[in-house]
């Protein structure tokens, strides 16, 4: 496939959306409601905003930017944030405010950026200093909200802040003290410190399953605060975690595809499939971690095979361009939803959609990595 097609591709879903309405959240389209300030959104114009820096072209990030414009009022309150609700979902799209402010000039997203910032500091945290997931979600740490939150919380600190990391970093070193399996190398999606979650191990904590897109957030995350931090600030110690996960990672990948498994270490196992987002964002991991001169240059071929195989996923159907096999979505409870038991039959029972931004918005990244050669 050549690169012509994924710009169309790209350029066709930006054509049939608007603020209040994108065509790659498809859950607010099955909702059948209109678009909020939500993680999904943030993913697709942090992918868009990157696009333009490296091709130029200015749709990608004029998208971007009008969406801004709609949600960012002058004070910079920002339209539809639920503060109370104390999600650390809420912050991804946040991340999309630094470049627009850049491009724009516009105070106020300055001042939407001090107050998530402000509200980042008063998340609620577990006894060892770790944000809840959510105010629903009480001393529960997913590997989710280590990409929802830190990489905004580095950014914000290296533009606007003191630069003091430290606290970024003590948080992502708990979670690989606490959330990683020695013998695998790899990361539970889900750790209650409190040990109560129906779901959670009562001696351990942790979930039961290895779940990919977990494991992709995490992965993206170690990767943007290592473009971020500060040399001085705790770089190299997540450039350790970094490096461990992604050599740990290499074995579980498909031979055939360079793709990997809904429930990693469970490859081949009925019911089990080679998802697209979790695949995504672990190359995403590789190639800037190469390009950042973290990885070896085997990271970027392995990271490029992996693209590849998302490629041949890319196809038309009656016109219209589809990148398949991405989980809709999956958790871990609340206590009223047990049927997110965090069990291998529920991560496979989830639906599997096409062109979801939780599985585009990583390949676009994707692609960002592979044009800039």
């Amino acid at each position: 496939m050549r690169m012509e097609q994924i710009d169309r591709y790209i350029l066709d879903l930006i054509s049939r959306s608007t603020p209040e309405k994108t065509a790659w959240n498809l859950e607010k389209i099955r909702e059948g409601k209109p678009v909020t300030w939500n993680y999904i959104d943030g993913c697709m114009l942090t992918a868009l905003t990157e696009l333009t820096g490296i091709t130029g072209d200015q749709r990608y990030a004029d998208f971007a930017v009008s969406v801004m414009d709609h949600f960012v009022q002058e004070n910079g309150e920002i339209l539809t944030l639920q503060p109370e609700k104390r999600q650390l979902d809420d912050f991804n799209e946040g991340k999309v405010l630094f470049p627009v402010f850049t491009r724009t000039g516009q105070a106020k997203y300055r001042r939407a950026a001090e107050k998530l910032h402000t509200l980042l500091t008063e998340q609620p945290r577990t006894a060892e200093g770790s944000f809840w997931h959510k105010e629903i979600y009480p001393d529960q740490v997913w590997l989710d909200g280590i990409y929802m939150a830190q990489p905004f919380e580095a950014m914000y600190r290296k533009i606007f802040g003191d630069g003091d990391c430290s606290d970024i970093v003590r948080q992502v070193e708990t979670v690989r003290d606490r959330m990683r399996d020695p013998k695998t190398g790899l990361y539970y999606h889900g750790y209650d410190a409190s040990r109560k979650a129906f779901w959670a191990n009562p001696e351990t904590g942790l979930s039961r399953c290895f779940w990919l897109r977990a494991i992709g957030w995490f992965s993206v995350a170690l990767a943007d605060l290592c473009e971020w931090l500060p040399e001085d600030g705790g770089r190299e110690e997540i450039a350790g975690i970094f490096r461990q996960l992604m050599a740990d990672l290499r074995p579980w990948a498909d031979p055939a595809t360079g793709l990997y498994w809904q429930v990693v270490d469970q490859g081949g196992r009925e019911g089990n499939y080679l998802e697209s987002s979790g695949s995504s964002m672990i190359a995403c991991a590789m190639l800037k971690g190469e390009r950042l001169g973290i990885l070896e240059p085997e990271y970027r071929e392995a990271g490029k095979k992996t693209f590849e195989g998302l490629v041949k996923r890319l196809v038309w159907q009656d016109g219209k361009p589809e990148l398949g096999g991405i989980c809709l979505v999956a958790g871990l409870g609340p206590e009223n939803n047990r049927r997110r038991d965090g069990s291998y039959e529920y991560y496979i029972s989830e639906p599997v959609v096409a062109n979801d931004a939780k599985g585009v918005a990583p390949f676009i990244l994707c692609y960002t990595e592979i044009l800039r050669g």
